[in-house]
């Protein structure tokens, strides 16, 4: 029993040391920007880079994991969204933020954004409409990216 203990003692004073190391190796935000500041400047980009249809700043933005929900193409992949907007299939002419709002959690947050115009076409078809967007974003490596999207239309009145 006295060994047992002492393995389990020995065990916690070795790893402890590791995780407190491996907390203190986390990706700090830029000096003199707060995390707010940054993924509101990454969602603009990330809208001037679909006007512009510009494919390598949206693949550097996006996650390789990225999923998007609640457009015309339904649930959305990294790959299938870079190929639509390669194409022309996907095209953003404009937007209007109404308001973003970021909720930091650590190496992860969430961008409520509230589009009151956008102007873009799919395949063709005209699916302009006010949106309402949330993005989730991770830390990785030292920068943030785009993880997860959802979106929904908002009714006009």
């Amino acid at each position: 029993m006295k060994r047992i203990l002492a393995t389990i003692v020995l065990l916690f004073a070795v790893t402890c040391p590791l995780f407190g190391q491996a907390k203190a190796q986390a990706p700090e935000p830029k000096k003199g920007t707060s995390v707010e500041q940054e993924l509101t400047k990454l969602s603009h980009q990330w809208n001037d880079a679909m006007a512009k249809r510009d494919v390598a700043a949206s693949e550097r933005i996006l996650s390789d994991d990225w999923i998007s929900a609640g457009f015309e193409e339904g649930v959305g992949t990294k790959a299938q969204f870079l190929a639509d907007l390669k194409s022309g299939d996907y095209a953003l002419s404009s937007t209007v933020v109404h308001e973003m709002k970021v909720r930091a959690y650590g190496n992860a947050a969430v961008v409520i954004t509230h589009y009151t115009t956008v102007k873009e076409q799919y395949k063709g078809k005209d699916i302009s409409s006010p949106y309402r967007t949330i993005d989730t974003w991770v830390r990785r490596g030292g920068r943030w990216q785009c993880v997860a999207t959802a979106g929904a239309r908002i009714a006009q009145k």
